[in-house]
């Protein structure tokens, strides 16, 4: 019996101690980033976003160039394709890439303790094209504004100093000196130009010489901005975008003749009289038809993503040329042509692109087949 309790008073002495006794731990593992993102659906990053860098495509977007991203990728063997999941923020950030074309999200790219030499091999194999995204411009009714807003049309007076249409691509600066009102109702003014010369013009081809306010312009207005060659000539375009953050609170203009450029508010001049088909002035040619597509598919414009330093294929006098991404500037790009090393801004969703226009060729085509079945 002293035996036993000799033992027993052990044990109870050994449970007392605190070396013992069981106590809780937390073992934290690191998983795997491609783990993390499978439960995590991405978030799409919106264009107002403050996080995003100067060099940014204004996505989330990105892609990478390929060794041989010289030349067309539309003709690459192996090709890879990462899906978004998010139906929930399709039409805020939808990304419409077409079979041929890669899409990869900036996540899966960025560094990680667990990545080795095959996964960065298979993400370079991946990001051999560009993606093309259809993605809100911005979160704020007032920076995606299309419609023309309930204002009273701007008045014009006789002896009024106006910007009135001489050529069909070049305005110029003159005075009113007759307003003639015709049997139909159609008024028509008289203008005297400051370089000699006059010329009888509608409403909706004079602009005022003053600064217009911000509340009075929307995507496809037409407007005036001063030519950078000539200070008495004035071009007219369609203004495609607002002041956002996306586009550090700047307006994008479409010249007619495709230019597109970004300029400040002092910079801009308002048609007194905006047509009901805002396309109306312009002739039948490849930009009319862009800039068709273009305001349909406003504000979630699509949008090709470049990185400076790509080799890429620009139309250019009816023939695809080899240029050099030199600088990305929000909604444009400054490209270097290799054969002659002239320099041009494009937007990047242009028809000159061979990637966006292919891009444009197979949706639209797909859209024939699905109505065609939809039809029998």
């Amino acid at each position: 019996m002293i035996i036993f309790r000799t033992r027993k008073k052990v044990q109870m002495d050994d449970l007392n101690d605190e070396n013992l006794q069981k106590k809780p731990v937390v073992v934290l593992t690191r998983l795997p980033e491609f783990t993390l993102n499978a439960l995590q659906p991405p978030t799409p990053q919106q264009f107002d976003s403050e996080a995003e860098s100067r060099g940014s495509s204004d996505s989330d977007m990105l892609w990478e160039p390929g060794d041989d991203s010289g030349d067309s990728d539309f003709g690459a063997k192996k090709k890879t394709q990462l899906k978004h999941n998010n139906s929930k923020h399709k039409k805020a950030n939808e990304v419409t890439v077409p079979s041929p074309l890669v899409s990869i999200n900036n996540n899966s790219t960025s560094n990680s303790s667990v990545c080795n030499n095959d996964s960065n091999t298979t993400i370079k194999a991946a990001l051999v094209s560009p993606v093309i995204v259809s993605a809100a411009f911005a979160s704020h009714s007032n920076e995606t504004r299309n419609v023309r807003p309930d204002l009273p049309e701007a008045e014009i007076t006789l002896d009024m100093v106006v910007l009135a249409r001489r050529r069909v691509t070049r305005w110029q600066r003159g005075k009113i000196v007759e307003i003639i009102k015709k049997d139909d109702g159609r008024v028509k003014y008289k203008i005297i130009f400051d370089e000699k010369g006059k010329s009888l013009v509608s409403g909706h081809h004079i602009a005022k010489e003053t600064t217009p306010k911000l509340d009075q312009l929307y995507v496809g207005a037409r407007v005036l901005i001063q030519s950078p060659e000539d200070e008495q000539c004035f071009l007219p375009g369609l203004l495609s975008e607002l002041p956002s953050r996306k586009n550090r609170l700047r307006f994008l203009v479409f010249l007619d003749d495709h230019t597109p450029v970004y300029v400040s508010l002092p910079s801009l001049y308002l048609v007194c009289r905006q047509m009901d088909d805002p396309l109306g002035d312009l002739a039948e040619s490849p930009h009319k038809c862009f800039m068709t597509q273009y305001l349909r598919s406003w504000p979630y414009p699509h949008l090709t993503h470049y990185k400076e330093g790509q080799i890429l294929k620009i139309e250019l006098n009816g023939v695809y040329q080899k240029c050099q991404v030199e600088l990305v500037d929000c909604s444009l790009m400054k490209v270097v042509f290799e054969e002659n090393g002239e320099t041009d801004w494009i937007h990047r969703g242009s028809l000159r692109l061979e990637h966006m226009s292919k891009f444009l060729e197979l949706k639209q085509n797909r859209g024939s087949k699905a109505d065609d079945s939809d039809s029998k």
